[in-house]
């Protein structure tokens, strides 16, 4: 690996209709209602978080993508392209943990093409190694607790209702 290059953490999450159900408040002696249409439609995130392996002082860099239902290889490689725009030819150890997409044929295959790209993965059950699964926590515990959107665009763009 290049010594002049980006650590990036890669993780995928999903969110849906379905409220991430957290502490409420409502006035004394009232229970609190938190009301929503039962609906699985659901969205996937991708996060890569990534760190100068040299410079600290460039800072970090977050990556975010969003689509409709599940990432597949193709989805991951999308997601892949886009990153290769985003750091604009810099060198890049990608940093992933083992979902299968990650290491399907297809992937493989591109991956052996890009000469900015070099993969790493996590252990297997190790999600406190990766960095972006704090993004993921926090966004579900936090920003999305109790949100009974009605649309997964009220989810994804964070509409308050």
């Amino acid at each position: 690996m290049n010594t002049r290059a980006w650590i990036v953490f890669l993780d995928e999450s999903g969110i849906s209709l379905l409220p991430q159900i957290r502490r409420a408040y409502s006035p004394r002696g009232q229970t609190p209602l938190l009301r929503h249409r039962l609906n699985w439609k659901r969205a996937s995130m991708a996060g890569a978080l990534g760190y100068h392996s040299t410079d600290p002082d460039r800072g970090a860099r977050l990556c975010f993508h969003l689509k409709p239902g599940s990432y597949d290889t193709a989805g991951l490689i999308e997601v892949l392209e886009q990153m290769k725009v985003f750091y604009r030819g810099e060198r890049v150890a990608l940093v992933r943990d083992g979902l299968s997409a990650h290491w399907s044929r297809a992937m493989r295959a591109w991956v052996a093409e890009q000469d900015w790209l070099t993969l790493e993965r996590l252990p297997a059950y190790a999600p406190e190694l990766n960095p972006v699964e704090l993004l993921w926590s926090s966004l579900k515990k936090r920003e999305l607790a109790n949100l009974a959107g009605n649309h997964l665009a009220d989810v994804a763009l964070r509409k308050d209702q």
